[in-house]
């Protein structure tokens, strides 16, 4: 039986796919092969060695030392557009909470004395306040079109809204995902100038971090809002909080409540609520895990963030998985160990990302140690498993 280490909360549902023949699950197991995790952060955690992967049961995984555990041929595994549906529902709350003014509405309300004699005059003096605007015939500008972004613009276009979409890196099958009516922007700064409300769905990485910033603010419309479920990271919140003051953006959404933009006029911020609905902890969960056990039993890498996608279905009763390093000759060096024990190779995929490959073979008849550690031994391999079938 193997141990799974579980950090946060995990939705049962989730859980469930972990039998309880194979796998002992718990907060506090001894010698984990594998970590379930959300939130916490592992930067400055003592991850076991005998750690095979790690499973993050959402989106982002800045709460991971992921080259870290590259070097150490561990997998980290998330589960990219299972939370979409959620934040899309969010973002389009923001649209109409910045929209109709409902934030300073409601504090309105809330603020009036439920006994007074003329409270009807004042619900009806005080609405000319909060006067707003509609959605339909509003251009959408949507920055970056992955899953989240593409559902967004799909609702904006349902919502009657001009839709402008930018994503230098967009995939095949976000293309194809998108309706017509989204039209191509060839830059931030096309969709920033163009837009009434400007939504991001990027990744937090070196090219995105202050992606809209004191420069490109400028060139916004000041009846503009800015809205930023992605990561704080992405945003500049002192440029923000400066066009807010010189009323050159109209308003600020954002699931990522900061101290520099708390209580500040035009802000709107949620407690990072984007994937906080039961149905979008239970599609993590069931996502992650059911990767987790593919590769904990077969070897199979389906969405981790630091190695390729490489499935291969079962030939034979005998497997060998391989993280190595992405250098010349490392397939011809595996082979000619097995070749050398009078192993059959059935079948072999091989895949690389960046600086990670990995190997799957599936042999005739049983590995022995002594190849297992021959195979470790070549220069640039990080990790070796043995998969026979019976596992």
């Amino acid at each position: 039986m193997q141990s799974i280490l579980v950090l946060n909360q995990i939705s049962p549902l989730g859980l469930s796919r972990l039998p309880g023949e194979l796998y002992k699950v718990g907060k506090d197991v001894a010698d984990p092969v594998a970590i379930l995790v959300r939130s916490a952060d592992l930067h400055k955690a003592a991850i076991a060695p005998g750690v095979l992967a790690i499973a993050r049961a959402g989106a982002g995984t800045n709460n991971i030392p992921v080259d870290a555990m590259s070097a150490r041929g561990v997998p980290v595994f998330n589960a990219p557009g299972a939370n979409a549906n959620a934040v899309k529902e969010l973002v389009l709350a923001g649209m109409l909470m910045a929209a109709r003014h409902l934030a300073p509405a409601l504090r309105f309300v809330d603020a009036l004395d439920p006994k007074a004699a003329d409270l009807d005059a004042q619900v009806e003096g005080g609405k000319k306040s909060f006067a707003g605007s509609e959605l339909n015939g509003r251009t959408l500008g949507v920055i970056g079109l992955g899953k989240i972004g593409c559902l967004v613009a799909d609702a904006g276009v349902k919502l009657g809204m001009q839709v402008l979409g930018f994503d230098p890196e967009i995939t095949v099958d976000a293309a194809w995902s998108l309706p017509s009516q989204v039209k191509r922007a060839g830059s931030v700064a096309e969709v920033l100038k163009a837009a009434h409300f400007v939504t991001l769905h990027v990744p937090l990485v070196a090219a995105t971090r202050e992606l809209v910033n004191a420069s490109n603010l400028g060139l916004v419309r000041p009846d503009a809002v800015l809205l930023n479920f992605s990561r704080d990271g992405v945003v500049d919140e002192t440029a923000v909080r400066n066009a807010l003051d010189g009323k050159r953006l109209a308003a600020y959404v954002t699931d990522f409540p900061g101290a520099a933009l708390l209580r500040q006029p035009g802000v709107i911020a949620l407690p990072h609520l984007g994937a906080s609905t039961r149905e979008a902890e239970e599609n993590c969960a069931v996502m992650v895990i059911d990767q987790l056990r593919d590769y904990l039993e077969h070897g199979n890498v389906v969405n981790a963030v630091n190695f390729p996608n490489v499935s291969m279905a079962r030939e034979s009763g005998y497997r060998v998985a391989i993280a190595n390093a992405n250098v010349p000759n490392m397939v011809g060096q595996i082979s000619t160990a097995m070749a050398r024990a009078g192993l059959n190779i059935h079948t072999m995929v091989n895949k690389s990302r960046g600086e990670m490959a990995y190997t799957l073979v599936d042999v005739d008849s049983a590995v022995s140690a002594a190849v297992l550690a021959d195979i470790a031994r070549i220069q640039g391999v990080l990790a070796v498993r043995y998969l026979p079938a019976s596992r």
